[in-house]
């Protein structure tokens, strides 16, 4: 008997996104965009720069709750 190969699509896995924008990161955080703009600005977090838009990685921000975590 032959058996056909499966010619169905490959589908990745939903990845989340390597970077968020500042009020997206806030409601990740649950804290205002102020307070995201006071951690950038106490070098809790490193933005990085687009042209003139500022992301944050959710690496960035993962590491930070461990870091709080940790205190």
């Amino acid at each position: 008997m032959n058996e056909q190969p499966d010619h169905t699509p490959y589908t990745r896995a939903p990845r989340p996104p390597l970077l968020v924008t500042i009020p997206q990161a806030a409601e990740l955080l649950a804290v205002g965009r102020s307070t995201v703009y006071q951690l950038i600005w106490d070098h809790e977090l490193e933005p990085i720069r687009i042209g003139r838009s500022v992301r944050l990685t959710i690496d960035d921000l993962e590491d930070y709750v461990q870091r709080k975590r940790a205190a």
